[in-house]
């Protein structure tokens, strides 16, 4: 029997040589040691004969020269990420204008005349529940949305992204008006990566939002009446934690160092961790760059789009497989037929039949020319 410290892992070890300037540095070095280890000790290679081992080192100074040429792309396409992120930011920042309604798009004259025709209305600024629409439109982050959040994502003015270097990593700002749920204007999301390539995620921090009292989201106040004959006449009010998008910024938390935690906890915080920057993610690289798309419902047809050709595929798949078993089932038929017809001449020539054995033992007790039931029915 194994002890439970067997069933256990700190994590002092592994944060605290994430504490070290190179993340980046550390996992390459594991790499390297883990790739030396098993080279070592692989019983594969030990086995080889000296011509084949060869060509396998031949093999692996070609994938030498690959993983060069993949650092290499790696770093170039750093570079022009860089660079286009910075000629994408004037296009956020007339978005941002038209949403918020700080800048007005000029009608034509067509659309004018339509204008002065209808009902004059109390003017909306901009496009209202803009980001809250977008966000309810993709699928990830729609499931974080509840009815009770929608009040004060209409109150969301922008959602931006950019990368950190010191840790490695990426932050979401979500930009909010003034509003009567909380004080802050900026709520932040930041991911801290170990591996950005990986991608290896360290630890995900959100800001703390300040509620205004009564306010708060991410709870709800339940009230229980007290029990008959109770001297405490108030009822009991008790808060309870519940689902809301604006758990998304209270993310899952990596235990203390000296913490030791069991195999099932460390699963289930993973998974956390997992769902959590499936989001943040999503919102970075779909939500930000094709918001309008989202707003309007057009990338959820493009994404149905793609999923329908995939199930097409399946479709074809499926009406192939049905298509070989109908085959089958004619090639059985037809075999049936040519059984029936060697049968019926067995009858007329019992000759033929006693030269194939087993047939002519079958029409022998059938001497009247009646098959057994099971045959009929076949």
């Amino acid at each position: 029997m194994s002890n439970d410290k067997d069933n256990k892992f700190s994590v002092a070890n592994l944060t605290a040589a994430l504490q070290g300037e190179d993340r980046a540095g550390l996992v390459n070095a594991l790499k390297n040691k883990l790739q030396n280890l098993a080279s070592q000790r692989s019983d594969v290679l030990e086995n080889l004969t000296p011509n084949v081992r060869k060509r396998v080192d031949a093999l692996r100074d070609i994938q030498s020269q690959h993983d060069e040429l993949e650092a290499k792309f790696r770093e170039e396409r750093a570079i022009l990420e860089a660079k286009y992120e910075t000629l994408y930011q004037p296009l956020y920042t007339k978005r941002y204008e038209i949403v918020n309604g700080t800048v007005e798009v000029e009608l034509a004259p067509e659309d004018t005349k339509v204008e002065q025709g209808e009902e004059k209305t109390a003017e909306e600024k901009g496009v209202p529940s803009f980001w809250l629409t977008a966000l309810k439109n993709n699928e990830v982050t729609s499931e974080e949305v509840t009815e009770r959040d929608e009040g004060a994502l209409n109150y969301l003015k922008d959602i931006k992204w950019c990368k950190i270097e010191e840790p490695k990593g990426f932050k979401l700002e979500f930009v909010f008006d003034s509003n009567p749920y909380f004080k802050n204007t900026v709520l932040t999301k930041s991911y801290h990566m170990i591996d950005e390539d990986e991608p290896l995620l360290e630890k995900a921090i959100g800001t703390e939002i300040d509620w205004y009292p009564g306010k708060c989201l991410t709870q709800k106040i339940l009230k229980k009446k007290p029990k008959k004959g109770s001297k405490n006449a108030k009822p009991i009010i008790k808060t309870e934690d519940c689902a809301s998008f604006f758990n998304f910024f209270t993310p899952p938390q990596v235990p203390d160092e000296d913490e030791e935690i069991d195999e099932e906890r460390a699963e289930d915080l993973q998974n956390l961790m997992e769902q959590d920057y499936d989001i943040g993610s999503t919102i970075r690289e779909k939500i930000i760059p094709r918001a309008v798309s989202w707003f309007t419902g057009e990338a959820v047809e493009a994404d149905d789009f793609e999923l329908d050709d995939d199930e097409e595929d399946d479709i074809d798949e499926d009406e192939d497989d049905e298509e070989d078993e109908e085959d089958e089932d004619d090639d059985e038929d037809e075999e049936d037929d040519d059984e029936d017809e060697e049968e019926s001449k067995t009858k007329k020539k019992p000759s033929i039949g006693n030269k194939k054995g087993g047939r002519s033992q079958i029409v022998g007790e059938g001497q009247q020319g009646e098959r057994p039931p099971e045959c009929k029915q076949q």
